[in-house]
């Protein structure tokens, strides 16, 4: 079998689908060629985008993130979740409040971690515990720099929003990825998970966090490492230990996350952790 040959030494019995596109280039100018009706229908963008087309954008955009790490060669991946408004130390000044200043520290910090863990991914050839975050600014920038200074790649999962910038400038352009389904994204930030960290941040962080939560509270995802960064932070906001007493988790739930203060006690958990079997 050629399967695992690359796509260019293949053996094809039919046209690669660019040739097709220029033969149906290659007719009459009619009314009936230049009908909407007439275009191939996985080059017409207006079709492609219609509502009843919803479901093949979903897999579409499940499918192309995937094959392009599969490509790459990863295995696995450290998620990094955290805010976007956390500013660099060197942005300081420039936050919007004393307390987003304050947590500048955490910048840092996730610098310092996603360095560590992308030495061990070298180790590991690139394919193991490759860093991952949402491309953007903040935490995320602190992922994917970290990774960058260490000499190795790291993934960027973007999405589109009304306000927000072009991806950061130090994930992997190769690996730097858009998405508009919200849902798909979370399922190519956890699909490769060995470890999840999580800083200080907002709606978006809470939401991926809770997801993550929920997937293996419920048996759907092998339980991994949930690293929160910061406990002041993470205490000020959620009363874990309310949702226990209420009854609307169970206490052992609890146990799903720990706290950690830096980049060192994180890589320490993460490396006595066993490694899961999927």
């Amino acid at each position: 079998m050629n399967d695992d040959l690359p796509e260019e030494d293949r053996v094809h019995t039919l046209p690669h689908s660019d040739e097709d596109v220029a033969r149906a280039g290659h007719v009459p100018d009619t009314p009936q060629t230049r009908a909407p009706s007439y275009r191939l229908a996985f080059t017409d963008r207006e079709f492609l985008l219609r509502e009843e087309l919803r479901s093949v954008r979903l897999q579409l955009e499940l499918l192309k993130p995937q094959m392009i790490m599969d490509e790459y060669g990863i295995e696995s991946t450290v998620v990094m979740f955290g805010g976007a408004r956390i500013p660099s130390p060197d942005g300081i000044r420039t936050a919007r409040t004393t307390a987003l200043a304050e947590l500048s520290e955490y910048y840092e910090q996730a610098r310092l971690f996603a360095h560590r863990m992308t030495e061990r991914s070298l180790a590991a050839k690139g394919r193991e515990f490759v860093i991952c975050t949402g491309g953007g600014p903040g935490v995320m920038e602190a992922g994917n720099k970290g990774a960058a200074e260490a000499g190795g790649v790291s993934i960027g999962l973007g999405i589109v929003l009304p306000f927000e910038q072009a991806p950061n400038a130090y994930v992997t352009p190769d690996l730097c990825f858009n998405f508009h389904y919200f849902a798909v994204r979370k399922m190519h930030f956890l699909m490769r998970a060995r470890a999840v960290t999580v800083f200080p941040g907002g709606f978006g962080t809470l939401d991926e966090l809770f997801e993550t939560l929920t997937l293996i509270q419920t048996g759907r995802m092998a339980r991994i490492p949930i690293l929160l960064f910061g406990a002041a932070f993470w205490d000020g906001i959620i009363n874990w230990q309310a949702l226990a007493d209420a009854g609307t988790i169970s206490q052992s739930d609890l146990e799903l996350i720990r706290y950690v203060e830096t980049a060192e006690d994180a890589v320490q958990i993460i490396d006595s952790w066993p490694k899961p079997d999927f």
